[in-house]
């Protein structure tokens, strides 16, 4: 049945307990039993003393990361606040540092977090927030910067922040609602695939992800090593999966497909690609130089991706955002510059040559419900459809509760739809300017309008997905555009997705 009852959606939203999380991480230094785990970091030349007011004393340092540290069971992809007080009575005024020491397998690697001043005889504060990475360690410290002698205090350190522990077990689940549908994904970045209780929580919700950055250009291309193999062929291309490999490796785990984006874009795309020896400073190469790096880098990331993770990834947005605002023509780009207007049409022609069997190729872009930009799009679809290289067109739906208007949405998708191609709706969220009742309610009609509209085309829409999860992670987050808010609370719009997938 594809009528999903609306009275035992809102009883089940009723009675599910809002996403919680747990103070798991907070911590505020307390010397007075000693020295509460922090430790000398040193070659052991430096000793740690509690002071009459409270504070802890480093001495016989000798180099500037000889400093007072303390291990912290930190949780990878979540974010903290850190606040310390130190202070020098030696210097007119010295360079002090927040630092995180961080390791895995072995490895040590370093982060600056904040940096201050401190005048003499006066407690100057450090403070910042910290995304804490995929490590097994981690140990937060106070240095110098140019003072490896320099005895100082520390007090007050501080440390806030929040270890999910989420209780959805009696959520709705979106991805169970539209199953009769049409897929209803996510869209996935580094720092969230890396949180195992983010994503379980995500895995519950969703059926098919999207990295948000890590398979652009900028994520994908190796340039020092393509600069390595220029020396012997210009249009040699060397990639790597580092940024993608969490949510990838997550998603081959629970058995959730991917769409790929992107191929070709104008934005996040390094600079290097267009130089000849991929060296920025260098002339830009030829147009037939440029057109075999992009077929060889196309098939590069298929064989990369098909090689590492056989099938995960089901489709591709081949190029993005090639249609300019205003005008029904390509925007001025690095691509239209080296390669000419016939860009867009050679790099669906390579990768229909390079994807692997059964992979759906689309073209993406952004404000379709704006002429004259709708025709242009329109226009270039129409070109890929006659050479028989593109199956599909991504809606970016990046909306506001104003504008453009459902009416202009639902017509630009009727208008696209009747060309007969695949549809997605890729990236969807709806910003409002404040979380007022009346807000939320405009936001939530408008996601509902969106959804029924889909529902209305499910034979031949792929799939929607929204552009993230929780509103504290949205590229758009002063806005709350998306379903959760940062305690993983559904929203009103929850409500309204669930209730257009009850639509007959």
């Amino acid at each position: 049945m594809r009528i999903l009852c609306f009275m035992l959606i809102c009883a089940a939203l009723m009675n599910v307990l809002p996403a919680s999380a747990e103070d798991k991480a907070d911590y505020a230094s307390d010397f007075s039993a000693g020295t509460d785990g922090w430790y000398p970091r040193s070659m052991g030349g430096a000793s740690l003393d509690v002071t009459e007011d409270g504070a802890l004393w480093i001495t016989g340092r000798s180099a500037d990361w000889h400093s007072p540290g303390r291990d912290f069971p930190l949780a990878a992809g979540e974010s903290y606040r850190l606040r310390v007080l130190v202070r020098q009575n030696e210097l007119n005024e010295a360079r002090m540092v927040l630092s995180v020491a961080h390791s895995k397998a072995g490895v040590e690697s370093y982060e600056n977090l904040a940096f201050a001043s401190a005048k003499r005889g006066e407690w100057t504060e450090l403070a910042a927030s910290y995304v804490a990475g995929a490590f097994e360690r981690f140990v937060l410290y106070v240095e110098t910067l140019g003072a490896p002698k320099l005895d100082f205090e520390i007090k007050e350190f501080t440390l806030e922040g929040k270890t999910l522990s989420l209780n959805q077990a009696d959520l709705p689940s979106l991805k169970e609602a539209y199953a009769s549908y049409f897929p209803f994904g996510t869209a996935v970045t580094y720092m969230e695939a890396i949180n195992r209780t983010r994503m379980d929580f995500y895995a519950s919700q969703f059926n098919i992800f999207t990295p948000g950055n890590e398979l652009k250009p900028d994520s994908v291309l190796d340039v020092p090593a393509c600069q390595k193999l220029a020396a012997e062929d210009e249009t040699a291309v060397a990639v790597h999966l580092f940024a993608a490999k969490p949510m990838l490796d997550y998603a081959r785990e629970k058995g959730i497909p991917v769409h790929g984006h992107v191929l070709v874009w104008h934005n996040q795309t390094p600079e290097a690609f267009f130089h000849e020896g991929y060296q920025p400073a260098r002339p830009l190469v030829s147009r037939e130089v440029m057109l075999a790096r992009l077929e060889n880098y196309i098939k590069a990331v298929f064989e990369a991706t098909e090689t590492q993770y056989p099938g995960l990834i089901v489709s591709w947005d081949v190029v993005n955002e090639a249609v300019d605002d205003g005008r029904p023509t390509l925007r001025d780009s690095r691509w239209k510059t080296v390669i000419g207007e016939d860009y867009v049409e050679r790099a669906f022609e390579f990768a229909r040559k390079h994807a692997p069997e059964g992979v759906k190729l689309y073209y993406n872009d952004y404000n379709t419900a704006y002429e004259p930009k709708q025709t242009g799009i329109v226009d270039l679809l129409k070109k890929l459809q006659a050479a028989g290289t593109v199956d599909g067109y991504g809606f970016q739906m990046h909306h506001d509760i104003s504008q453009p208007g459902y009416s202009a949405i639902e017509k630009a998708f009727r208008r696209i739809a009747a060309l007969g191609l695949r549809l997605r709706i890729s990236e969807l969220d709806v910003t409002i300017p404040d979380q007022s009742e009346a807000s939320l309610e405009a936001q939530a009609k408008l996601y509902g309008q969106v959804m029924k509209l889909a529902v209305s085309f499910a034979d031949q829409v792929e799939g929607v997905q929204v552009w993230g999860v929780t509103d504290d992670l949205s590229w758009r987050a002063k806005q709350f555009p998306l379903l959760f808010d940062a305690a993983f609370t559904p929203k009103p719009a929850f409500r309204a997705v669930l209730e257009a997938a009850g639509q007959e």
